[in-house]
């Protein structure tokens, strides 16, 4: 029987018999009233059930495959009955499931749909080359580089990347490593906005990574409607927050879309309207974040005055850099380098075990393996290891020149130094012109 006509029959009664709203009905307030209040969607995650259950039965099947998909629904929002008790989706959810199950005979007890298993990292592979193949279903205007001038150059990609404990690969290729606590803005543009949460990885320490990330594409012209990507420790959904996988109902609406490669582990969004693609990851407990997007759109500020703390573009202010150069050193001199040396390292690992560990995946000694090495000596998290490791990966899948894949120590002091060199011959250039305009008034008095 068809799938929809069922939802659309079996009513949700929640106000008790004949109340006579519809499932979908219902299901349409439950989005307005999370979208109204996404404070309270983030702490009571009732939205991650009902997009799972509405993604799970959007088709047409056997009756017992819409049973298991229900039992699951229902163990999903018992799970949240400690931070959703008293939250009205939550409740107008348990009354639904009662009447879905009363109306197509499910049993309680039974099979339920299980979620992925986690599975260690893949070895090394070749990185996965980007999907540029998408249906030519709207207008030019939502393909980015079709859009362009007939005789324009070609576009030129960057790239911005934040990992680990965590670092930060700016879109100038500018690599530091972060303190950041709390929420922080890493793009904030006219076409989307990406937001991190930070948390501190060990009590006591000044190291943080990724425990949240939000992400905001803005209404653009005929192509898409505005959409927003959540994601969080175990929860790295295979749509958008509304349960969709694309930009909406309008004509370029693929143009943007959600899909996963590895199911809990790691989430690719392209929008191709505006020549963005996005990585998400979780690797142990963190996530991680990458993305390769045109300098022109890189630079499409709304409010140039309100840019500092744009991290992808800016970078970290100063007071929350942490300089991870000065710190490796003190390990190492305090393990002795692992020569035997007195030495207890606090969190499981001597610098040169760590050294061994990074090596194992990050066989260059760039900044990607300096930074494996940070976060071993400062947390003892062996994930870590695999952040960098995937983080270059995204790298050598997102960055449009491959001889700036790596990044050396050396190439940042140097970055440092020209940038200082720049400044002074600034200030001496502006101190010598004062002093000639000085001098020439002076001589026509």
């Amino acid at each position: 029987r068809e799938r929809r006509g069922a939802l659309s029959r079996a009513g949700w009664m929640v106000m008790g018999k004949g109340a006579g709203l519809s499932a979908l009905e219902v299901c349409e307030f439950l989005v307005v009233f999370l979208c109204l209040f996404p404070t309270a969607t983030l702490q009571c995650k009732i939205l991650k059930c009902n997009s799972e259950f509405w993604a799970s039965t959007s088709s047409s099947g056997p009756e017992e495959e819409f049973c298991i998909a229900l039992r699951a629904y229902n163990n999903c929002v018992r799970r949240t009955a400690r931070t959703c008790r008293g939250d009205l989706a939550y409740h107008s959810a348990q009354h639904g499931i009662e009447d879905l199950m009363s109306q197509h005979n499910c049993s309680k007890e039974g099979p339920t749909s299980q979620p992925h298993a986690r599975t260690p990292p893949p070895p090394v592979q070749p990185p996965p080359q980007i999907d540029t193949h998408v249906p030519s279903d709207g207008p030019e205007v939502c393909h980015y580089e079709r859009s362009l001038p007939r005789n324009a150059a070609p576009p030129n990609y960057t790239h911005c990347g934040f990992f680990g404990d965590p670092h930060l690969r700016t879109f100038n290729d500018d690599f530091q490593t972060c303190k950041v606590e709390g929420a922080w803005p890493l793009i904030h543009n006219k076409y989307l906005s990406v937001q991190v949460t930070n948390t501190p990885v060990v009590p006591g320490s000044s190291a943080t990574a990724t425990s949240k990330l939000t992400i905001i594409f803005k209404n653009f012209q005929e192509c898409v409607d505005q959409k927003m990507y959540h994601a969080e420790t175990d929860e790295l959904p295979a749509a958008f927050a509304d349960g969709s996988k694309n930009g909406g109902d309008r004509h370029g609406a693929n143009t943007l879309r959600v899909v996963e490669k590895v199911p809990g582990q790691h989430v690719e969004i392209q929008a191709r309207y505006i020549g963005t693609t996005i990585v998400v990851r979780q690797v142990g407990r963190y996530l991680t974040f990458a993305v390769r997007m045109p300098e022109e759109v890189v630079h499409s500020v709304e409010d140039q005055d309100n840019q500092d703390l744009y991290l992808c573009l800016h970078g970290c202010p100063a007071n929350q850099r942490i300089d991870f150069r000065s710190y490796r050193a003190r390990a190492a001199e305090s393990h002795g380098l692992g020569k035997g040396r007195p030495g207890s390292p606090p969190h499981g690992f001597t610098y040169q075990s760590a050294m061994t560990k990074c090596k194992e995946r990050l066989p260059v000694e760039d900044l990607y393996f300096q930074s494996c090495v940070f976060d071993l000596l400062s947390s003892g998290d062996i994930n870590f290891t695999m952040a960098a490791y995937y983080a270059f990966e995204d790298v050598k899948m997102l960055h449009s020149n491959k001889d700036k894949y790596h990044i050396f120590e050396k190439d940042t002091i140097f970055n440092s130094a020209s940038k200082q060199l720049r400044i002074s011959f600034f200030v001496l250039f502006s101190l010598v012109t004062a002093w000639l305009y000085t001098d020439l008034c002076s001589m026509c008095l």
